[in-house]
């Protein structure tokens, strides 16, 4: 299975870069897309350049998924290239920091809710021109970066009404693949290490040290959708809501320092919801 195309969106830091660097671990070649092509906080070219030192092939494109023009000519691009596409991970989102304090909905500035446009819509619009490069090699794997937001308040609506929509859009595209080889899945990450919060841990290590012990490195998801790539019952789970943490106990990934985090199900008795079997045409 080496040797797999990816697409990997919002991966100049954060969630995207660690999952695109653990797929480049895998020898995938992996396209990375986002905005941010200079600065000190994490670039596309930064990102790619880790995927080809981990052993794959990182490509850094930069794409404004608010802007279906760009996105349409990206993916022709991919096609153009390759042929076809193996795995999307749909992970760009607008997050905004006014919407992660403990502040009342109506007091945020209403571009909180453009995580609705870069995350939710951005999402569809990926996965529908990724679409035509995976479904007559009937195989792939599209994935939703989410969270246990989905089902229980997290920050407010801001944040949590894309999270409920990536495990709906997951449910709702995979019946329109289920015919044709290619999976749909929604997978929640827990309490991320990222560069940002490893600092924040490093400030204050006696009041914070806590999250190192629960709290996944990026990296975990991007193993976890290799082995759903690689698994040959991965049909069987299109349509899921997935626990990450979960997937990775199920395939035998441990993380950094030999660590199995602990499912938000067993933390906090909190579970994706399951669809109804009952289909409207």
């Amino acid at each position: 299975m080496t040797g797999a195309v990816a697409v990997v969106t919002g991966a100049s830091r954060g969630a995207g870069a660690g999952i695109a660097h653990a797929l480049g671990a895998h020898g995938c070649t992996v396209y990375v897309t986002g905005r941010t092509v200079d600065g000190d906080g994490g670039t596309i070219h930064q990102t790619a350049a880790a995927v080809t030192a981990a052993g794959g092939h990182g490509i850094a494109a930069r794409v404004d998924h608010g802007d279906d023009e760009q996105v349409a000519a990206f993916f022709e691009r991919v096609g153009e290239e390759h042929g076809h596409l193996d795995i999307l991970v749909n992970n760009a989102a607008i997050i905004r920091d006014e919407m992660m304090g403990r502040t009342k909905f109506w007091e945020e500035p209403l571009n909180v809710i453009d995580t609705l446009d870069v995350g939710l819509r951005s999402s569809y619009v990926a996965t529908v021109y990724a679409a035509p490069l995976m479904v007559p090699h009937r195989k792939g794997l599209v994935v939703f970066t989410s969270s246990s937001g989905a089902v229980h308040y997290a920050f407010g609506p801001a944040y949590g009404v894309p999270k409920a929509g990536a495990d709906k859009m997951a449910a709702d595209m995979a019946y329109d693949f289920r015919d044709v080889g290619v999976a749909a899945v929604s997978i929640w990450m827990g309490s991320l290490l990222t560069d940002r919060v490893r600092a924040i841990v490093a400030s204050n290590p006696d009041k914070l040290g806590y999250i190192l012990e629960t709290a996944e490195t990026p990296e975990l998801t991007g193993h976890v959708i290799w082995e759903l790539f690689c698994d040959p019952e991965v049909m069987a789970l299109s349509g899921q809501a997935l626990i990450g943490a979960e997937l990775a106990a199920r395939y035998g990934i441990k993380d950094d320092g030999d660590r199995q985090p602990p499912s938000y199900r067993d933390l906090f008795g909190v579970h994706p919801v399951a669809q109804q079997s009952h289909v409207m045409r």
